[in-house]
Protein backbone atom coordinates (compact mmCIF):
# COMPACT_ATOMS: atom_id res chain seq x y z
CA UNK A 1 0.00 0.00 0.00
CA UNK A 2 1.23 3.55 -1.01
CA UNK A 3 0.77 5.95 1.38
CA UNK A 4 1.65 9.58 -0.18
CA UNK A 5 3.26 12.59 2.67
CA UNK A 6 3.38 9.66 4.83
CA UNK A 7 4.17 10.12 8.78
CA UNK A 8 5.96 8.17 11.41
CA UNK A 9 4.58 9.06 15.20
CA UNK A 10 5.50 7.32 18.32
CA UNK A 11 6.66 4.14 16.40
CA UNK A 12 3.51 4.09 13.67
CA UNK A 13 3.10 4.63 10.38
CA UNK A 14 -0.22 6.78 9.07
CA UNK A 15 -0.69 9.51 6.33
CA UNK A 16 0.38 12.83 7.23
CA UNK A 17 -3.06 14.11 7.08
CA UNK A 18 -3.81 11.80 10.57
CA UNK A 19 -0.84 12.76 12.64
CA UNK A 20 -1.67 14.96 15.73
CA UNK A 21 -0.08 15.42 18.75
CA UNK A 22 -1.27 17.12 21.99
CA UNK A 23 -1.84 20.46 22.45
CA UNK A 24 0.82 20.10 25.65
CA UNK A 25 3.20 18.99 23.90
CA UNK A 26 6.66 20.41 24.85
CA UNK A 27 7.11 21.08 21.79
CA UNK A 28 4.27 23.16 20.94
CA UNK A 29 5.00 24.80 24.18
CA UNK A 30 7.66 25.65 24.19
CA UNK A 31 10.11 24.81 21.62
CA UNK A 32 11.19 22.12 23.35
CA UNK A 33 13.07 19.22 20.94
CA UNK A 34 15.34 18.87 18.27
CA UNK A 35 15.17 18.10 14.51
CA UNK A 36 16.65 17.17 11.13
CA UNK A 37 16.51 17.27 7.45
CA UNK A 38 17.68 14.69 5.70
CA UNK A 39 17.43 14.14 1.54
CA UNK A 40 17.33 11.17 -0.95
CA UNK A 41 19.28 11.16 -4.04
CA UNK A 42 18.21 8.25 -6.83
CA UNK A 43 15.72 7.58 -3.52
CA UNK A 44 18.51 6.67 -1.30
CA UNK A 45 19.21 8.96 1.89
CA UNK A 46 22.63 10.96 1.81
CA UNK A 47 24.55 10.63 4.75
CA UNK A 48 21.86 9.49 6.51
CA UNK A 49 24.58 8.65 9.30
CA UNK A 50 25.99 11.68 9.42
CA UNK A 51 22.51 13.20 10.20
CA UNK A 52 21.20 10.63 12.71
CA UNK A 53 25.09 11.49 14.86
CA UNK A 54 24.01 14.91 14.90
CA UNK A 55 20.66 14.39 16.19
CA UNK A 56 21.83 12.38 19.27
CA UNK A 57 24.32 15.28 19.59
CA UNK A 58 21.64 18.09 19.76
CA UNK A 59 19.21 15.30 21.85
CA UNK A 60 22.42 15.79 24.67
CA UNK A 61 23.08 18.57 24.55
CA UNK A 62 19.62 20.04 25.81
CA UNK A 63 18.97 16.31 28.09
CA UNK A 64 16.73 14.70 25.51
CA UNK A 65 16.60 10.83 25.78
CA UNK A 66 16.74 9.58 21.86
CA UNK A 67 14.14 6.84 21.97
CA UNK A 68 15.90 5.26 19.08
CA UNK A 69 18.81 4.05 18.03
CA UNK A 70 20.75 4.91 14.96
CA UNK A 71 19.88 1.38 13.42
CA UNK A 72 16.48 2.15 14.51
CA UNK A 73 16.13 5.23 13.08
CA UNK A 74 18.07 3.87 9.89
CA UNK A 75 15.18 1.26 9.42
CA UNK A 76 12.37 3.46 10.01
CA UNK A 77 13.44 5.87 7.22
CA UNK A 78 14.31 3.43 5.24
CA UNK A 79 10.66 2.28 5.59
CA UNK A 80 8.88 5.14 4.91
CA UNK A 81 10.62 6.11 1.68
CA UNK A 82 9.05 2.59 1.31
CA UNK A 83 5.73 3.77 1.59
CA UNK A 84 5.97 6.97 0.35
CA UNK A 85 7.11 5.70 -3.31
CA UNK A 86 8.24 9.81 -4.09
CA UNK A 87 11.51 9.61 -6.82
CA UNK A 88 13.35 12.08 -4.22
CA UNK A 89 11.95 12.92 -0.89
CA UNK A 90 12.41 15.03 1.87
CA UNK A 91 12.45 13.28 5.19
CA UNK A 92 12.09 15.83 8.45
CA UNK A 93 12.85 14.31 11.47
CA UNK A 94 11.51 15.68 15.16
CA UNK A 95 12.18 14.50 18.88
CA UNK A 96 10.25 16.60 21.52
CA UNK A 97 10.19 16.39 25.19
CA UNK A 98 6.71 14.99 25.63
CA UNK A 99 3.32 15.69 26.84
CA UNK A 100 2.90 17.49 30.37
CA UNK A 101 0.60 20.09 32.06
CA UNK A 102 2.84 23.25 31.30
CA UNK A 103 5.78 24.05 33.35
CA UNK A 104 8.95 25.52 32.67
CA UNK A 105 10.63 23.00 34.86
CA UNK A 106 10.43 18.88 32.77
CA UNK A 107 9.88 15.89 35.16
CA UNK A 108 13.01 13.39 33.65
CA UNK A 109 10.84 10.30 32.96
CA UNK A 110 8.54 12.48 30.13
CA UNK A 111 8.18 9.85 27.23
CA UNK A 112 9.63 11.53 23.77
CA UNK A 113 7.51 12.69 20.93
CA UNK A 114 8.77 11.29 18.24
CA UNK A 115 7.87 12.39 14.74
CA UNK A 116 9.01 11.52 11.18
CA UNK A 117 7.29 13.27 8.36
CA UNK A 118 8.20 12.20 4.36
CA UNK A 119 7.44 14.51 1.23
CA UNK A 120 8.26 15.16 -2.20
CA UNK A 121 11.24 16.72 -2.68
CA UNK A 122 10.74 19.39 -4.85
CA UNK A 123 14.43 20.41 -5.79
CA UNK A 124 15.86 24.14 -6.84
CA UNK A 125 14.98 25.37 -10.09
CA UNK A 126 17.75 25.01 -12.38
CA UNK A 127 17.81 28.46 -13.35
CA UNK A 128 18.68 29.17 -9.88
CA UNK A 129 21.15 27.04 -9.57
CA UNK A 130 23.04 28.32 -12.70
CA UNK A 131 22.64 32.09 -12.50
CA UNK A 132 23.01 32.27 -8.43
CA UNK A 133 20.95 34.26 -5.73
CA UNK A 134 21.14 37.71 -4.33
CA UNK A 135 21.12 37.82 -0.81
CA UNK A 136 20.86 40.21 2.32
CA UNK A 137 22.83 40.90 5.44
CA UNK A 138 21.33 40.94 8.65
CA UNK A 139 22.19 40.98 12.40
CA UNK A 140 22.59 37.79 14.25
CA UNK A 141 19.93 37.64 16.82
CA UNK A 142 19.77 33.86 17.91
CA UNK A 143 20.59 32.27 20.93
CA UNK A 144 23.88 31.16 22.32
CA UNK A 145 23.42 27.54 21.20
CA UNK A 146 23.43 27.78 17.15
CA UNK A 147 25.14 24.38 17.02
CA UNK A 148 22.59 22.86 18.32
CA UNK A 149 19.50 21.69 15.76
CA UNK A 150 16.86 22.85 18.29
CA UNK A 151 13.17 23.68 16.78
CA UNK A 152 13.39 26.93 17.99
CA UNK A 153 13.64 28.64 15.16
CA UNK A 154 12.19 32.02 15.45
CA UNK A 155 15.56 34.09 14.49
CA UNK A 156 15.57 32.63 11.44
CA UNK A 157 12.10 32.81 10.57
CA UNK A 158 12.27 36.48 10.89
CA UNK A 159 15.34 36.69 9.10
CA UNK A 160 14.26 34.29 5.82
CA UNK A 161 11.27 36.47 6.27
CA UNK A 162 12.82 39.33 5.80
CA UNK A 163 14.81 37.83 2.57
CA UNK A 164 11.23 37.43 1.59
CA UNK A 165 10.24 40.84 1.61
CA UNK A 166 12.96 42.29 0.32
CA UNK A 167 13.04 39.90 -2.91
CA UNK A 168 16.32 37.93 -2.14
CA UNK A 169 16.88 34.41 -1.65
CA UNK A 170 18.99 34.17 2.33
CA UNK A 171 19.81 36.26 4.87
CA UNK A 172 23.41 36.30 5.88
CA UNK A 173 23.76 36.92 9.22
CA UNK A 174 26.41 38.96 10.83
CA UNK A 175 27.69 38.94 14.94
CA UNK A 176 29.64 41.48 16.18
CA UNK A 177 30.93 42.36 12.89
CA UNK A 178 31.75 38.66 12.11
CA UNK A 179 30.01 36.36 9.73
CA UNK A 180 28.55 33.14 10.99
CA UNK A 181 25.81 31.68 8.47
CA UNK A 182 22.58 31.78 6.81
CA UNK A 183 19.27 31.36 7.96
CA UNK A 184 18.89 27.95 6.37
CA UNK A 185 22.53 27.64 5.14
CA UNK A 186 26.31 27.45 5.77
CA UNK A 187 28.06 30.61 4.23
CA UNK A 188 31.62 29.89 2.10
CA UNK A 189 33.58 32.84 0.75
CA UNK A 190 36.58 32.71 -1.97
CA UNK A 191 39.57 34.41 -2.52
CA UNK A 192 41.81 33.18 -5.19
CA UNK A 193 42.17 29.79 -4.08
CA UNK A 194 41.38 30.16 -0.49
CA UNK A 195 38.35 29.00 1.19
CA UNK A 196 37.41 30.38 4.19
CA UNK A 197 33.97 29.48 6.20
CA UNK A 198 33.37 29.99 10.06
CA UNK A 199 34.81 27.92 12.28
CA UNK A 200 32.41 24.54 13.82
CA UNK A 201 31.75 26.20 17.70
CA UNK A 202 28.52 27.17 19.38
CA UNK A 203 27.64 30.13 16.89
CA UNK A 204 27.07 27.92 14.07
CA UNK A 205 25.32 24.74 13.12
CA UNK A 206 27.83 22.86 11.20
CA UNK A 207 25.79 21.45 8.17
CA UNK A 208 26.36 17.92 6.41
CA UNK A 209 27.08 19.23 3.50
CA UNK A 210 29.57 21.69 4.93
CA UNK A 211 31.58 19.06 6.16
CA UNK A 212 31.26 17.33 2.17
CA UNK A 213 32.05 20.62 0.73
CA UNK A 214 35.41 21.25 2.99
CA UNK A 215 36.58 17.34 1.77
CA UNK A 216 35.63 17.96 -1.87
CA UNK A 217 37.92 21.65 -1.20
CA UNK A 218 40.62 20.00 0.08
CA UNK A 219 40.97 17.53 -2.66
CA UNK A 220 40.72 20.08 -4.95
CA UNK A 221 43.25 21.65 -3.58
CA UNK A 222 42.16 24.65 -2.51
CA UNK A 223 43.55 26.36 1.02
CA UNK A 224 40.84 25.93 3.49
CA UNK A 225 40.21 27.93 6.43
CA UNK A 226 37.42 27.69 9.00
CA UNK A 227 37.54 30.91 10.73
CA UNK A 228 35.33 33.74 10.94
CA UNK A 229 35.35 36.57 8.14
CA UNK A 230 34.20 40.17 9.05
CA UNK A 231 31.81 41.45 6.47
CA UNK A 232 33.96 44.01 4.81
CA UNK A 233 35.67 40.74 3.48
CA UNK A 234 32.09 39.06 2.75
CA UNK A 235 31.39 42.28 0.66
CA UNK A 236 34.98 41.84 -1.07
CA UNK A 237 35.10 38.22 -1.86
CA UNK A 238 35.25 36.86 -5.43
CA UNK A 239 33.13 34.67 -4.98
CA UNK A 240 30.83 33.26 -2.35
CA UNK A 241 28.50 30.51 -2.01
CA UNK A 242 25.77 28.67 0.13
CA UNK A 243 25.88 25.26 1.71
CA UNK A 244 22.75 23.13 2.68
CA UNK A 245 20.93 19.53 2.43
CA UNK A 246 18.41 21.28 0.36
CA UNK A 247 20.58 24.08 -1.64
CA UNK A 248 23.43 21.45 -1.90
CA UNK A 249 25.99 24.57 -3.84
CA UNK A 250 24.52 27.57 -4.57
CA UNK A 251 26.75 30.51 -6.21
CA UNK A 252 26.10 34.01 -4.25
CA UNK A 253 26.36 36.76 -7.15
CA UNK A 254 24.68 39.88 -4.99
CA UNK A 255 24.99 40.90 -1.82
CA UNK A 256 22.92 44.16 -0.11
CA UNK A 257 22.40 45.16 -4.03
CA UNK A 258 26.20 44.92 -4.47
CA UNK A 259 27.53 42.08 -7.07
CA UNK A 260 29.96 39.69 -6.06
CA UNK A 261 33.07 39.24 -8.14
CA UNK A 262 31.59 39.83 -11.47
CA UNK A 263 28.37 39.29 -10.67
CA UNK A 264 27.94 35.64 -11.69
CA UNK A 265 28.50 32.06 -10.44
CA UNK A 266 32.81 32.17 -10.30
CA UNK A 267 35.32 29.20 -11.28
CA UNK A 268 35.64 28.06 -7.40
CA UNK A 269 31.65 27.44 -6.93
CA UNK A 270 30.60 25.65 -10.11
CA UNK A 271 33.90 23.36 -9.99
CA UNK A 272 32.77 21.89 -6.25
CA UNK A 273 29.29 22.24 -7.87
CA UNK A 274 30.34 19.69 -10.36
CA UNK A 275 31.94 17.51 -7.84
CA UNK A 276 29.20 17.87 -5.34
CA UNK A 277 26.91 16.23 -8.02
CA UNK A 278 29.32 13.55 -8.88
CA UNK A 279 29.44 12.32 -5.65
CA UNK A 280 25.42 12.62 -5.25
CA UNK A 281 23.74 11.36 -8.65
Amino acid sequence: MIVPETAFLNGRFLPLAEATISIEDRGFQFGDGVYEVIRTYRGQPFKLNAHLARLDRSAQAIDLRQPFSSDQWADYVKEGLRLAAFPEAKIYVQITRGTAPRDHAYAPDLQPTVLMTIRELQPLNAGIQANGVAVITMKDIRWGRCDIKSINLLANVLARQQAKDRGVFEAILVRDGQVTEGAVSNVFIVRDRNLFTAPEGAWILSGVTREVVLDLARHEGLTVQERYCSEQELLEATEVFLTGTTVEILAVVQIDGKPIGRGQPGPVTLSLAKRFLGKTR
